[in-house]
This record gives structure tokens, sequence and C-alpha cells, in this order.
């Protein structure tokens, strides 16, 4: 395979049809069939199904791609910094974020680096926690912000983050006229929460059964901006990460504290054995500014406390003193 192939596969799956493609790169339609058929030869099996002039992807071009869309970012990457190398200018920066940070916590850290400290090129991926770790350990990006658990070897945790998190209710509902909401109000009422069962739902689960709460509907999701939406329009009362909460307000919602601690745990990641850049390092310090800055209840551990902090996602939540 040659990177014309994988660009070629890669557009199609952009654009959905060979005809969008060969317009999205230039070429011909029979150029740019003739470069997937050559892929599919030189992979050992089919990454479209072909029905005249629609394509759909097979399950292994589905897989395959997810291996392809990281390494074309990589070596996009790699033109513009070697075009800054030829223009003696900064260096790209490349930044994985779960959802609740790069809408919250992430711009408001980059504006405070200073906008002439900033390269000519940022690029923020935005994904699920686990995709997150794999760009970091590929070194697709230089910095990461996921959610516990974390543990991989190719990884470096600069710190850990924690802070407790909250309700958001529609401004009308009547539980918005509390200072503090009490966990046992959502018996009941419909749930909005996160999907993940492994990572931050699971301590929302445990502390339901704990206080006996058993919500009458659960509406659930994959970022905490669809979950604040969600109950924006009624739909329920959503139990959120604190970072989106505090860090990108909505008019119509409310955000208050449980008497229940349900503690959010993020980790600040970076490739392991890479030297920061400066820009790097000044990033990771202003995540820890704005968080004591804007998150109650906002705690820093040190990296060496991740396997303690991973074990006591397993135990219930405790009374909180809201």
């Amino acid at each position: 395979m040659d990177l014309r192939q994988l660009e070629a596969f890669a557009a199609v799956m952009s654009a959905g049809s060979i005809t969008g493609a060969a317009r999205l790169l230039g070429r011909s339609q029979p150029a740019l069939t003739r470069l997937i058929q050559d892929l599919e030869n030189s992979l050992g099996f089919s990454l479209l199904h072909r029905s005249g002039p629609r394509v759909t992807t097979t399950e292994q071009g589905l897989r395959f791609y997810q291996e392809v869309e990281p390494v074309l970012a990589w070596l996009r990457q790699l033109r513009e910094r070697a075009d800054a190398i030829a223009a003696d200018k900064p260096r790209s920066l490349s930044i994985a974020s779960i959802a609740s940070f790069s809408v919250g916590m992430l711009p408001a850290a980059l504006r405070r680096l200073g906008l002439d400290n900033l390269p000519d090129q940022i690029h923020i991926r935005t994904a699920i926690a686990e995709q997150v770790v794999q760009d970091i350990a590929t070194q697709v990006s230089e910095i990461g912000i996921t959610s516990l658990p974390v543990d991989h070897p190719a990884l470096e945790i600069h710190w850990i983050g924690e802070a407790p998190c909250v309700a958001a209710i529609a401004s009308d509902d009547p539980l918005a006229e509390l200072d503090c909401v009490p966990l046992s109000a959502l018996a009941g009422r419909r749930l909005i929460t996160l999907a993940n069962p492994f990572r931050w739902r699971r301590r929302v689960d445990l502390a339901l059964e704990a206080n006996g709460v058993t919500p009458a509907a659960v509406l659930d999701t994959n970022t905490s901006n669809a979950a604040i939406m969600s109950a924006r329009a009624g739909l329920g009362v959503a139990l959120i990460e604190p970072i989106i909460a505090y860090g990108m307000p909505v008019e119509g919602v409310v955000i208050r504290p449980l008497d229940v601690k349900i503690s959010f745990f993020w980790a600040i990641v970076t490739p392991y054995g890479r030297p920061l850049a400066a820009l790097v390092s000044g990033l990771i310090d202003k995540f820890d500014e704005i968080g004591r800055e804007t998150i109650p209840g906002f705690v820093r551990h040190p990296a060496e406390a991740r396997q303690q902090l991973v074990a006591d996602l397993a135990r219930p939540a405790y009374s909180s003193d809201c």
C-alpha cells in the first residue's frame, strides 16, 4: 500500500462516494477506483461494498479506517512541522481531549498562554477517552486530557484532577430553586447521564444504588454537552462532570451541587519519554490554574496517586457538605 491509496480510501469515507472523493482529490473517478482496488488487493480484504454508483463500507473497512485516520493526521502534522522548520517558525500543537475539556477548559487554557505565543497551526482532536489514550501513546498528539481509569506504559501522567459532579437542571424545573440538590430527588425522575459503564457512569450507578435511588427512566449519551442540552429541553435531570458545567454555561440551565459527592477524575498526559515543549509545559500549568479558579472542589493529585484513585472508582460516593 502507498500514501495515495490511503488518501483515496479516506476521501471515500469522508465523501461517501467514489464520485465525491474524486472531486475532493481532483482526480478522475476511474483513477480513484483503481487506487482503492489496488489497496484492497494489497490488504487481502474488501474495504467497500459496491452497488452501481453507490458504495458502503465493509466491517473490515470500518476497522481499517480507524487505523488509517490517525496515520494520515500524523502525516499532515509532519508536513506542517517540516514547513515550520523551513520557515523558522514554532511547530504546530496537537491536542487530544475528551469532549468536556475541548469545549470547556481547553480554549480558556490556550487563551491564557497568549495569542502571540501560539503556533500558526493548532489541532484539537475531540475523542472518547480510549482514543485520547491511543493518540498520545502513538504520538499523534503531544498532550491529552482523558478521564480515569488510564493505564498505559507509553503515557506520562503529569497530574490527576478530581472534582465533584453536579446536576444540570432546566431553569424552570422546581429543583432549580434549591441551592443543593438531594440525590434522592432523582427518584421517579428521568436521569440524564453518560453512557460508558466503565468510567464515570459507574460512579453514578454506585451512588444511586448505595442511596436507594431508582430513576423512573434513563437517557444516556456519550457527551456531557448533549446531556446538558437534554436537561435544557426538560427531558430530565442531568448528572454531569463539572468541567463542562462550569466551563460552558448554557442559557436556560442551572448548575447545582449534589448532597452526595460523586467524584470525577481526569488526567493530563503526554507521550512517555518525550521532552516537553515549552508550549505543552505551559498548557499543563494553565489547566491547573483554571481548575483552581473555576471548578468548586477541585483537587490536584500527583501521578503517583493513580492506583489508589482508580481503586476509589469502585467505591460508592459519600455525603457532601453542600
